[in-house]
Protein backbone atom coordinates (compact mmCIF):
# COMPACT_ATOMS: atom_id res chain seq x y z
CA UNK A 1 0.00 0.00 0.00
CA UNK A 2 1.55 3.32 -1.10
CA UNK A 3 -0.86 5.61 0.69
CA UNK A 4 -3.64 5.64 3.20
CA UNK A 5 -6.49 7.92 4.27
CA UNK A 6 -7.76 8.47 7.81
CA UNK A 7 -10.65 6.41 9.05
CA UNK A 8 -13.16 8.01 11.40
CA UNK A 9 -16.33 6.12 12.34
CA UNK A 10 -19.60 7.74 11.30
CA UNK A 11 -21.21 8.39 14.68
CA UNK A 12 -24.07 10.56 15.94
CA UNK A 13 -21.78 12.00 18.62
CA UNK A 14 -19.58 13.39 15.83
CA UNK A 15 -22.57 15.43 14.58
CA UNK A 16 -23.28 17.10 17.91
CA UNK A 17 -19.56 17.51 18.67
CA UNK A 18 -19.22 19.40 15.38
CA UNK A 19 -22.24 21.57 16.16
CA UNK A 20 -21.00 22.27 19.69
CA UNK A 21 -17.55 23.29 18.49
CA UNK A 22 -18.09 25.11 15.20
CA UNK A 23 -21.67 26.36 15.67
CA UNK A 24 -21.74 26.76 19.44
CA UNK A 25 -23.64 30.07 19.32
CA UNK A 26 -26.17 28.86 16.75
CA UNK A 27 -29.64 29.22 18.24
CA UNK A 28 -32.01 26.46 19.30
CA UNK A 29 -35.48 27.77 20.17
CA UNK A 30 -37.76 25.48 22.14
CA UNK A 31 -41.46 25.88 22.96
CA UNK A 32 -41.82 24.17 26.31
CA UNK A 33 -44.68 21.95 27.41
CA UNK A 34 -45.71 24.74 29.79
CA UNK A 35 -46.06 27.10 26.82
CA UNK A 36 -43.05 29.34 27.41
CA UNK A 37 -40.16 29.72 24.98
CA UNK A 38 -36.63 28.72 25.97
CA UNK A 39 -33.56 29.81 24.03
CA UNK A 40 -30.30 27.93 23.99
CA UNK A 41 -27.62 27.14 21.42
CA UNK A 42 -25.78 24.19 19.92
CA UNK A 43 -23.01 24.58 22.49
CA UNK A 44 -25.54 24.21 25.30
CA UNK A 45 -27.20 21.25 23.61
CA UNK A 46 -23.86 19.47 23.24
CA UNK A 47 -22.89 20.10 26.89
CA UNK A 48 -26.23 18.84 28.18
CA UNK A 49 -26.09 15.81 25.87
CA UNK A 50 -22.73 14.84 27.41
CA UNK A 51 -24.12 15.39 30.93
CA UNK A 52 -27.05 13.13 30.08
CA UNK A 53 -24.70 10.45 28.75
CA UNK A 54 -22.76 10.64 32.01
CA UNK A 55 -25.97 10.42 34.06
CA UNK A 56 -27.12 7.32 32.17
CA UNK A 57 -23.75 5.71 32.78
CA UNK A 58 -24.13 6.48 36.49
CA UNK A 59 -27.60 4.86 36.45
CA UNK A 60 -25.99 1.69 35.12
CA UNK A 61 -27.61 1.64 31.68
CA UNK A 62 -25.37 -0.58 29.56
CA UNK A 63 -24.11 -0.28 26.00
CA UNK A 64 -26.78 -1.09 23.41
CA UNK A 65 -29.70 -0.88 25.85
CA UNK A 66 -32.79 1.08 24.90
CA UNK A 67 -33.93 4.41 26.39
CA UNK A 68 -37.45 5.39 25.36
CA UNK A 69 -39.02 8.83 24.93
CA UNK A 70 -42.66 9.92 24.94
CA UNK A 71 -42.24 13.61 24.28
CA UNK A 72 -42.93 16.65 22.14
CA UNK A 73 -40.43 18.53 19.98
CA UNK A 74 -38.43 20.45 22.56
CA UNK A 75 -34.92 21.16 23.82
CA UNK A 76 -34.69 18.25 26.26
CA UNK A 77 -35.87 15.79 23.61
CA UNK A 78 -33.14 17.08 21.30
CA UNK A 79 -30.51 16.54 24.01
CA UNK A 80 -31.80 12.98 24.54
CA UNK A 81 -31.40 12.30 20.81
CA UNK A 82 -27.67 12.98 21.03
CA UNK A 83 -26.90 12.03 24.63
CA UNK A 84 -28.42 8.54 24.43
CA UNK A 85 -26.95 7.54 21.06
CA UNK A 86 -23.64 9.25 21.77
CA UNK A 87 -23.22 7.14 24.90
CA UNK A 88 -23.57 3.93 22.89
CA UNK A 89 -27.22 3.42 23.89
CA UNK A 90 -30.31 3.30 21.67
CA UNK A 91 -32.81 6.17 21.56
CA UNK A 92 -36.30 4.68 21.18
CA UNK A 93 -38.87 7.34 20.25
CA UNK A 94 -42.50 6.36 20.87
CA UNK A 95 -45.65 7.74 19.25
CA UNK A 96 -47.93 8.85 22.13
CA UNK A 97 -50.97 8.62 19.88
CA UNK A 98 -50.88 4.83 19.98
CA UNK A 99 -53.45 2.88 21.95
CA UNK A 100 -52.27 1.85 25.45
CA UNK A 101 -52.02 -1.84 24.50
CA UNK A 102 -49.72 -0.90 21.63
CA UNK A 103 -47.57 1.27 23.90
CA UNK A 104 -47.22 -1.58 26.39
CA UNK A 105 -46.29 -4.02 23.64
CA UNK A 106 -43.71 -1.69 22.09
CA UNK A 107 -41.97 -0.80 25.37
CA UNK A 108 -41.83 -4.43 26.50
CA UNK A 109 -40.72 -5.69 23.09
CA UNK A 110 -37.94 -3.09 22.99
CA UNK A 111 -36.96 -3.99 26.58
CA UNK A 112 -36.55 -0.30 27.38
CA UNK A 113 -34.52 0.38 30.54
CA UNK A 114 -35.29 4.10 30.83
CA UNK A 115 -38.45 6.02 29.91
CA UNK A 116 -38.20 9.79 29.44
CA UNK A 117 -41.50 11.65 29.16
CA UNK A 118 -43.00 15.15 29.12
CA UNK A 119 -45.42 16.09 31.89
CA UNK A 120 -48.30 15.97 29.39
CA UNK A 121 -47.96 12.20 29.40
CA UNK A 122 -47.58 11.70 33.18
CA UNK A 123 -51.11 10.27 33.67
CA UNK A 124 -50.70 7.90 30.70
CA UNK A 125 -47.28 6.63 31.86
CA UNK A 126 -48.55 6.22 35.43
CA UNK A 127 -51.41 4.12 34.09
CA UNK A 128 -49.07 1.90 32.07
CA UNK A 129 -46.36 1.55 34.71
CA UNK A 130 -47.42 -1.81 36.18
CA UNK A 131 -47.48 -3.37 32.70
CA UNK A 132 -43.96 -2.29 31.76
CA UNK A 133 -41.69 -5.23 32.44
CA UNK A 134 -38.19 -3.82 31.88
CA UNK A 135 -38.30 -0.09 32.64
CA UNK A 136 -36.19 0.66 35.73
CA UNK A 137 -36.00 4.45 35.54
CA UNK A 138 -38.88 6.83 34.82
CA UNK A 139 -37.60 10.34 34.07
CA UNK A 140 -39.86 13.40 33.90
CA UNK A 141 -38.42 15.83 31.36
CA UNK A 142 -38.22 18.92 33.54
CA UNK A 143 -37.24 20.20 37.00
CA UNK A 144 -38.35 18.64 40.30
CA UNK A 145 -42.14 18.66 40.44
CA UNK A 146 -43.90 17.97 43.76
CA UNK A 147 -47.26 17.50 42.03
CA UNK A 148 -45.75 14.81 39.83
CA UNK A 149 -44.08 13.11 42.80
CA UNK A 150 -47.47 12.80 44.46
CA UNK A 151 -48.76 10.90 41.43
CA UNK A 152 -45.68 8.82 40.64
CA UNK A 153 -43.51 7.19 43.29
CA UNK A 154 -39.78 6.95 42.53
CA UNK A 155 -39.85 9.48 39.72
CA UNK A 156 -36.54 10.94 38.51
CA UNK A 157 -36.19 14.43 37.09
CA UNK A 158 -34.23 15.24 33.95
CA UNK A 159 -32.90 18.57 35.16
CA UNK A 160 -31.66 17.08 38.44
CA UNK A 161 -29.90 14.23 36.64
CA UNK A 162 -27.96 16.70 34.49
CA UNK A 163 -27.21 19.10 37.34
CA UNK A 164 -25.44 16.30 39.23
CA UNK A 165 -22.94 15.78 36.38
CA UNK A 166 -19.86 17.74 35.39
CA UNK A 167 -18.75 18.88 31.95
CA UNK A 168 -15.84 16.46 31.61
CA UNK A 169 -17.63 13.54 29.93
CA UNK A 170 -15.84 12.49 26.73
CA UNK A 171 -17.79 10.84 23.92
CA UNK A 172 -16.69 7.19 23.66
CA UNK A 173 -15.26 5.71 20.47
CA UNK A 174 -18.06 3.62 18.97
CA UNK A 175 -18.36 1.16 16.12
CA UNK A 176 -20.36 2.95 13.43
CA UNK A 177 -22.44 -0.20 12.88
CA UNK A 178 -23.74 -0.13 16.45
CA UNK A 179 -27.49 0.55 16.83
CA UNK A 180 -28.38 4.15 17.61
CA UNK A 181 -32.14 4.59 17.24
CA UNK A 182 -35.28 2.48 17.32
CA UNK A 183 -38.65 3.40 15.79
CA UNK A 184 -41.74 1.21 15.50
CA UNK A 185 -44.07 1.32 12.55
CA UNK A 186 -47.77 0.54 12.86
CA UNK A 187 -48.19 0.53 9.09
CA UNK A 188 -48.72 -3.22 9.02
CA UNK A 189 -51.23 -5.73 10.30
CA UNK A 190 -50.57 -7.34 13.66
CA UNK A 191 -48.12 -5.95 16.19
CA UNK A 192 -46.00 -2.89 15.36
CA UNK A 193 -42.55 -3.71 13.99
CA UNK A 194 -39.30 -2.17 15.17
CA UNK A 195 -36.80 -0.58 12.80
CA UNK A 196 -33.35 -0.19 14.35
CA UNK A 197 -31.01 2.34 12.74
CA UNK A 198 -27.25 2.41 13.20
CA UNK A 199 -24.84 5.32 13.62
CA UNK A 200 -23.60 4.69 10.08
CA UNK A 201 -27.05 4.69 8.46
CA UNK A 202 -28.10 7.79 10.41
CA UNK A 203 -25.02 9.78 9.43
CA UNK A 204 -25.27 8.67 5.79
CA UNK A 205 -28.94 9.70 5.81
CA UNK A 206 -27.84 13.05 7.25
CA UNK A 207 -25.34 13.56 4.44
CA UNK A 208 -27.36 12.05 1.60
CA UNK A 209 -30.63 13.67 2.62
CA UNK A 210 -29.13 17.14 2.71
CA UNK A 211 -27.84 17.35 -0.84
CA UNK A 212 -28.79 20.48 -2.83
CA UNK A 213 -31.74 18.59 -4.33
CA UNK A 214 -32.57 17.14 -0.91
CA UNK A 215 -33.44 19.16 2.18
CA UNK A 216 -30.60 21.58 1.37
CA UNK A 217 -30.32 22.96 4.92
CA UNK A 218 -27.44 25.36 5.57
CA UNK A 219 -26.08 27.43 8.46
CA UNK A 220 -28.00 30.37 7.01
CA UNK A 221 -31.37 28.64 7.52
CA UNK A 222 -33.83 28.78 10.37
CA UNK A 223 -35.52 25.38 10.35
CA UNK A 224 -38.80 24.56 12.08
CA UNK A 225 -39.38 20.83 12.54
CA UNK A 226 -43.14 20.48 12.85
CA UNK A 227 -42.93 16.77 12.01
CA UNK A 228 -42.87 15.08 15.44
CA UNK A 229 -39.57 13.89 16.87
CA UNK A 230 -41.37 10.59 17.56
CA UNK A 231 -42.07 10.20 13.83
CA UNK A 232 -39.03 8.63 12.14
CA UNK A 233 -36.58 10.87 14.03
CA UNK A 234 -38.32 14.03 12.78
CA UNK A 235 -37.26 13.00 9.25
CA UNK A 236 -33.62 13.33 10.31
CA UNK A 237 -33.87 17.12 10.71
CA UNK A 238 -32.21 17.29 14.18
CA UNK A 239 -29.11 15.55 12.81
CA UNK A 240 -28.98 17.61 9.62
CA UNK A 241 -29.43 20.87 11.56
CA UNK A 242 -26.60 19.90 13.91
CA UNK A 243 -24.26 18.91 11.07
CA UNK A 244 -24.80 22.25 9.35
CA UNK A 245 -25.31 24.58 12.29
CA UNK A 246 -28.77 25.76 11.26
CA UNK A 247 -30.95 27.63 13.72
CA UNK A 248 -33.50 25.07 14.90
CA UNK A 249 -37.03 25.89 16.09
CA UNK A 250 -38.86 23.18 18.06
CA UNK A 251 -42.59 24.04 18.30
CA UNK A 252 -43.57 21.92 21.33
CA UNK A 253 -47.11 20.60 21.78
CA UNK A 254 -49.14 23.37 20.12
CA UNK A 255 -49.22 22.74 16.38
CA UNK A 256 -52.31 24.78 15.53
CA UNK A 257 -52.02 27.15 12.61
CA UNK A 258 -51.96 30.39 14.58
CA UNK A 259 -49.20 29.16 16.93
CA UNK A 260 -47.07 28.14 13.95
CA UNK A 261 -47.66 31.45 12.16
CA UNK A 262 -46.42 33.32 15.23
CA UNK A 263 -43.31 31.14 15.43
CA UNK A 264 -42.55 31.58 11.74
CA UNK A 265 -42.87 35.35 11.97
CA UNK A 266 -41.15 35.80 15.34
CA UNK A 267 -38.19 33.47 14.61
CA UNK A 268 -37.89 34.29 10.89
CA UNK A 269 -38.25 30.63 9.88
CA UNK A 270 -36.99 29.94 6.35
CA UNK A 271 -37.80 26.21 6.08
CA UNK A 272 -40.57 24.20 7.77
CA UNK A 273 -41.34 20.49 7.53
CA UNK A 274 -44.55 18.60 8.30
CA UNK A 275 -47.55 16.62 7.07
CA UNK A 276 -50.25 18.13 4.80
CA UNK A 277 -52.81 18.60 7.60
CA UNK A 278 -50.38 20.94 9.37
CA UNK A 279 -50.08 23.14 6.30
CA UNK A 280 -53.82 23.17 5.68
CA UNK A 281 -54.22 24.53 9.21
CA UNK A 282 -51.47 27.05 8.53
CA UNK A 283 -53.22 28.33 5.40
CA UNK A 284 -56.43 28.85 7.39
CA UNK A 285 -54.51 30.73 10.07
CA UNK A 286 -52.85 32.94 7.45
CA UNK A 287 -56.26 33.94 6.12
CA UNK A 288 -57.38 34.75 9.66
CA UNK A 289 -54.29 36.63 10.83
CA UNK A 290 -53.33 38.34 7.60
CA UNK A 291 -49.68 37.32 8.00
CA UNK A 292 -47.64 36.94 4.82
CA UNK A 293 -44.96 34.73 6.48
CA UNK A 294 -42.38 36.70 4.53
CA UNK A 295 -39.37 34.81 5.93
CA UNK A 296 -40.60 31.36 4.88
CA UNK A 297 -39.07 30.22 1.60
CA UNK A 298 -39.58 26.45 1.55
CA UNK A 299 -41.92 23.88 3.04
CA UNK A 300 -41.29 20.13 2.84
CA UNK A 301 -44.42 17.99 2.93
CA UNK A 302 -44.57 14.24 3.49
CA UNK A 303 -46.38 11.58 5.46
CA UNK A 304 -49.46 11.45 3.21
CA UNK A 305 -50.66 12.58 -0.19
CA UNK A 306 -50.41 16.28 -0.92
CA UNK A 307 -53.60 18.20 -1.88
CA UNK A 308 -52.86 19.57 -5.33
CA UNK A 309 -54.18 23.04 -4.57
CA UNK A 310 -51.59 23.61 -1.86
CA UNK A 311 -48.61 24.04 -4.21
CA UNK A 312 -49.97 27.04 -6.19
CA UNK A 313 -51.56 28.55 -3.07
CA UNK A 314 -48.28 28.62 -1.16
CA UNK A 315 -46.36 29.76 -4.26
CA UNK A 316 -48.68 32.46 -5.58
CA UNK A 317 -50.01 33.94 -2.32
CA UNK A 318 -46.97 33.62 -0.06
CA UNK A 319 -43.93 32.99 -2.26
CA UNK A 320 -43.25 29.63 -0.58
CA UNK A 321 -41.88 26.66 -2.53
CA UNK A 322 -43.74 23.56 -1.38
CA UNK A 323 -41.65 20.41 -1.90
CA UNK A 324 -43.16 16.92 -1.86
CA UNK A 325 -41.14 14.10 -0.23
CA UNK A 326 -41.74 10.39 0.34
CA UNK A 327 -40.36 7.83 2.74
CA UNK A 328 -41.14 5.26 5.41
CA UNK A 329 -39.94 4.27 8.86
CA UNK A 330 -38.07 1.48 7.09
CA UNK A 331 -36.23 4.03 4.90
CA UNK A 332 -34.97 6.36 7.69
CA UNK A 333 -37.21 7.93 6.09
CA UNK A 334 -36.01 9.83 3.01
CA UNK A 335 -36.71 7.91 -0.20
CA UNK A 336 -37.48 10.70 -2.66
CA UNK A 337 -37.60 14.49 -2.88
CA UNK A 338 -39.42 16.33 -5.63
CA UNK A 339 -36.97 18.88 -6.97
CA UNK A 340 -37.05 19.86 -10.63
CA UNK A 341 -34.28 19.35 -13.18
CA UNK A 342 -32.67 22.06 -15.29
CA UNK A 343 -34.54 20.92 -18.40
CA UNK A 344 -37.86 21.56 -16.65
CA UNK A 345 -37.21 25.32 -16.83
CA UNK A 346 -38.46 25.17 -20.42
CA UNK A 347 -41.84 23.80 -19.37
CA UNK A 348 -44.97 25.80 -18.67
CA UNK A 349 -46.03 26.48 -15.08
CA UNK A 350 -48.81 23.92 -15.45
CA UNK A 351 -46.38 21.25 -16.69
CA UNK A 352 -43.96 21.92 -13.84
CA UNK A 353 -46.87 21.82 -11.39
CA UNK A 354 -47.86 18.36 -12.66
CA UNK A 355 -44.34 17.08 -11.97
CA UNK A 356 -44.25 18.62 -8.49
CA UNK A 357 -47.46 16.82 -7.49
CA UNK A 358 -45.65 13.46 -7.50
CA UNK A 359 -43.30 12.12 -4.83
CA UNK A 360 -40.09 12.96 -6.70
CA UNK A 361 -36.79 11.20 -7.36
CA UNK A 362 -34.30 9.43 -5.09
CA UNK A 363 -31.14 11.14 -3.80
CA UNK A 364 -27.75 9.47 -4.07
CA UNK A 365 -27.74 6.54 -1.64
CA UNK A 366 -31.16 5.23 -2.65
CA UNK A 367 -32.35 3.13 -5.60
CA UNK A 368 -35.95 2.47 -6.64
CA UNK A 369 -37.56 -0.06 -8.94
CA UNK A 370 -41.02 -1.39 -9.73
CA UNK A 371 -41.83 -5.08 -10.22
CA UNK A 372 -44.85 -7.17 -11.06
CA UNK A 373 -46.37 -9.71 -8.69
CA UNK A 374 -43.87 -12.35 -9.86
CA UNK A 375 -40.91 -10.07 -9.13
CA UNK A 376 -40.10 -9.21 -12.74
CA UNK A 377 -38.62 -5.73 -13.10
CA UNK A 378 -40.94 -3.38 -15.01
CA UNK A 379 -40.02 -0.48 -17.33
CA UNK A 380 -39.55 3.02 -15.92
CA UNK A 381 -41.65 4.76 -18.53
CA UNK A 382 -43.90 6.84 -16.29
CA UNK A 383 -46.93 4.77 -17.24
CA UNK A 384 -46.33 1.16 -16.20
CA UNK A 385 -47.49 0.54 -12.64
CA UNK A 386 -45.80 -1.95 -10.32
CA UNK A 387 -44.93 -2.80 -6.76
CA UNK A 388 -42.48 -0.20 -5.46
CA UNK A 389 -39.23 -1.53 -4.01
CA UNK A 390 -36.22 0.28 -2.57
CA UNK A 391 -32.65 -0.37 -1.46
CA UNK A 392 -29.80 1.81 -0.27
CA UNK A 393 -27.43 2.92 2.46
CA UNK A 394 -30.17 3.75 5.00
CA UNK A 395 -32.83 1.16 4.15
CA UNK A 396 -33.95 -1.64 6.49
CA UNK A 397 -32.58 -5.16 6.20
CA UNK A 398 -34.23 -6.95 9.14
CA UNK A 399 -36.89 -5.81 11.62
CA UNK A 400 -35.87 -5.58 15.28
CA UNK A 401 -35.78 -9.09 16.83
CA UNK A 402 -37.08 -10.67 13.61
CA UNK A 403 -35.93 -14.14 12.61
CA UNK A 404 -35.52 -13.42 8.92
CA UNK A 405 -34.66 -10.58 6.57
CA UNK A 406 -37.35 -8.16 5.43
CA UNK A 407 -35.88 -8.11 1.93
CA UNK A 408 -36.64 -9.92 -1.30
CA UNK A 409 -34.25 -12.74 -2.28
CA UNK A 410 -32.26 -10.27 -4.42
CA UNK A 411 -31.98 -7.66 -1.67
CA UNK A 412 -34.78 -5.11 -2.12
CA UNK A 413 -37.40 -3.90 0.38
CA UNK A 414 -41.00 -4.02 -0.83
CA UNK A 415 -42.72 -0.83 0.29
CA UNK A 416 -46.29 -2.07 -0.09
CA UNK A 417 -47.05 0.75 -2.52
CA UNK A 418 -47.92 0.62 -6.20
CA UNK A 419 -46.14 3.28 -8.23
CA UNK A 420 -44.83 4.46 -11.57
CA UNK A 421 -41.28 5.68 -12.25
CA UNK A 422 -40.36 7.78 -15.28
CA UNK A 423 -37.03 7.77 -17.17
CA UNK A 424 -35.68 10.59 -14.97
CA UNK A 425 -36.46 8.63 -11.80
CA UNK A 426 -39.56 10.60 -10.79
CA UNK A 427 -41.82 8.32 -8.79
CA UNK A 428 -45.56 8.66 -8.25
CA UNK A 429 -47.51 6.52 -5.75
CA UNK A 430 -50.55 5.27 -7.66
CA UNK A 431 -52.18 3.02 -5.11
CA UNK A 432 -51.42 0.86 -2.09
CA UNK A 433 -50.96 -2.84 -2.41
CA UNK A 434 -52.42 -3.03 1.07
CA UNK A 435 -55.51 -1.18 2.17
CA UNK A 436 -54.10 0.52 5.24
CA UNK A 437 -55.60 3.95 5.86
CA UNK A 438 -53.34 6.97 6.33
CA UNK A 439 -55.08 9.70 8.28
CA UNK A 440 -53.19 12.91 8.97
CA UNK A 441 -49.88 11.14 8.39
CA UNK A 442 -50.70 8.25 10.77
CA UNK A 443 -51.57 4.69 9.79
CA UNK A 444 -54.86 2.98 10.69
CA UNK A 445 -55.12 -0.78 10.17
CA UNK A 446 -58.26 -1.86 8.29
CA UNK A 447 -57.84 -5.41 9.63
CA UNK A 448 -58.01 -4.17 13.22
CA UNK A 449 -61.13 -2.10 12.50
CA UNK A 450 -62.82 -5.05 10.84
CA UNK A 451 -61.94 -7.37 13.72
CA UNK A 452 -63.53 -5.00 16.24
CA UNK A 453 -66.63 -4.52 14.10
CA UNK A 454 -67.07 -8.28 13.81
CA UNK A 455 -67.20 -8.60 17.62
CA UNK A 456 -70.51 -6.71 17.61
CA UNK A 457 -73.39 -9.22 17.80
CA UNK A 458 -75.32 -7.38 15.10
CA UNK A 459 -72.56 -7.52 12.46
CA UNK A 460 -72.25 -10.37 9.99
CA UNK A 461 -69.45 -9.00 7.79
CA UNK A 462 -67.50 -5.75 7.66
CA UNK A 463 -64.95 -4.07 5.42
CA UNK A 464 -63.02 -0.92 6.31
CA UNK A 465 -61.90 1.44 3.56
CA UNK A 466 -60.15 4.78 3.25
CA UNK A 467 -62.54 7.58 2.34
CA UNK A 468 -61.29 10.96 1.21
CA UNK A 469 -61.45 13.71 3.83
CA UNK A 470 -61.07 17.48 3.37
CA UNK A 471 -58.77 17.87 6.41
CA UNK A 472 -57.16 14.51 7.26
CA UNK A 473 -56.61 13.30 3.67
CA UNK A 474 -58.18 9.93 4.53
CA UNK A 475 -60.52 8.71 7.24
CA UNK A 476 -61.90 5.20 7.87
CA UNK A 477 -65.39 4.22 6.79
CA UNK A 478 -67.01 0.87 7.61
CA UNK A 479 -69.14 -0.97 5.10
CA UNK A 480 -71.22 -3.51 6.99
CA UNK A 481 -73.65 -6.38 6.46
CA UNK A 482 -76.02 -6.82 9.43
CA UNK A 483 -76.87 -10.18 10.87
CA UNK A 484 -80.39 -11.28 9.89
CA UNK A 485 -82.90 -9.63 12.21
CA UNK A 486 -80.32 -7.34 13.85
CA UNK A 487 -81.38 -3.75 14.57
CA UNK A 488 -77.91 -2.22 15.06
CA UNK A 489 -77.64 1.49 14.22
CA UNK A 490 -74.66 3.45 12.91
CA UNK A 491 -74.16 5.34 16.19
CA UNK A 492 -74.35 2.15 18.22
CA UNK A 493 -71.76 0.43 16.04
CA UNK A 494 -69.31 3.35 16.21
CA UNK A 495 -69.70 3.49 20.01
CA UNK A 496 -68.72 -0.18 20.02
CA UNK A 497 -65.16 0.93 19.13
CA UNK A 498 -64.76 3.11 22.21
CA UNK A 499 -62.18 1.75 24.62
CA UNK A 500 -60.97 -0.81 22.07
CA UNK A 501 -58.86 1.50 19.92
CA UNK A 502 -57.51 5.05 20.05
CA UNK A 503 -60.26 7.64 19.55
CA UNK A 504 -58.69 9.10 16.42
CA UNK A 505 -58.75 5.65 14.79
CA UNK A 506 -62.52 5.16 15.23
CA UNK A 507 -64.31 5.21 11.83
CA UNK A 508 -66.15 8.37 10.82
CA UNK A 509 -69.07 6.52 9.28
CA UNK A 510 -70.67 3.09 9.12
CA UNK A 511 -72.69 2.24 6.02
CA UNK A 512 -75.03 -0.76 5.91
CA UNK A 513 -75.33 -2.79 2.70
CA UNK A 514 -76.98 -6.02 1.59
CA UNK A 515 -73.79 -7.55 0.16
CA UNK A 516 -70.08 -6.90 -0.40
CA UNK A 517 -68.37 -7.28 -3.79
CA UNK A 518 -66.16 -10.37 -3.82
CA UNK A 519 -63.33 -11.46 -6.09
CA UNK A 520 -62.66 -14.91 -7.46
CA UNK A 521 -60.90 -16.05 -4.29
CA UNK A 522 -63.61 -14.74 -1.99
CA UNK A 523 -61.76 -11.58 -0.97
CA UNK A 524 -63.69 -8.32 -0.68
CA UNK A 525 -62.95 -6.00 -3.61
CA UNK A 526 -62.17 -2.85 -1.68
CA UNK A 527 -61.44 -0.89 -4.84
CA UNK A 528 -65.13 -1.31 -5.73
CA UNK A 529 -66.14 -0.11 -2.27
CA UNK A 530 -63.87 2.92 -2.59
CA UNK A 531 -65.46 3.74 -5.93
CA UNK A 532 -68.89 3.69 -4.29
CA UNK A 533 -68.15 5.18 -0.87
CA UNK A 534 -64.80 6.93 -1.25
CA UNK A 535 -66.38 10.41 -1.36
CA UNK A 536 -69.01 9.85 1.32
CA UNK A 537 -67.23 12.17 3.78
CA UNK A 538 -66.98 14.93 1.16
CA UNK A 539 -70.73 15.05 0.52
CA UNK A 540 -71.97 18.35 1.86
CA UNK A 541 -68.44 19.36 2.94
CA UNK A 542 -68.65 22.57 0.94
Amino acid sequence: MLGKMMYKPLTISSLIAHAGHYHRTGEVVSVETTGGIERTNWGGIETNARRLASALERLGVGTGQRCATIAWNNRRHLEIYFGVAGAGLVCHTINPRLFPEQLIYIINHAEDRVLFFDKTFLPAVAGLRKELETVEHFVLMGPRDDEAIAQFDGLLFYDELLAAEGDDYVWPELDENMPSNLCYTSGTTGHPKGVEYTHRTTVLHTLGGNQPDGLNISARDTVMAVVPMFHVNAWGVPYIAAANGAKLVLPGPNLDGESLVRLIDDEKVTLALGVPTIWMGLLQALEKTGSKIESLKRTVVGGSALPKVMIPTFRDKYGVDLVHAWGMTETSPLGTMNQLLQKHDALSEEERQAIREGQGRPPYGVELRIVDDEGNVLPEDGETQGNLQIRGHWIIDTYFKADKSALTPDGWFDTGDVATIDPDGYMIIRDRSKDIIKSGGEWISTVELEDIAMTHPGVQQAAAIAARHPKWDERPVLVVIKRPGAEVTEDELLRHFEGKIAKWQIPDRAVFVESLPLGGTGKVLKNKLREEFGDILLEGAD
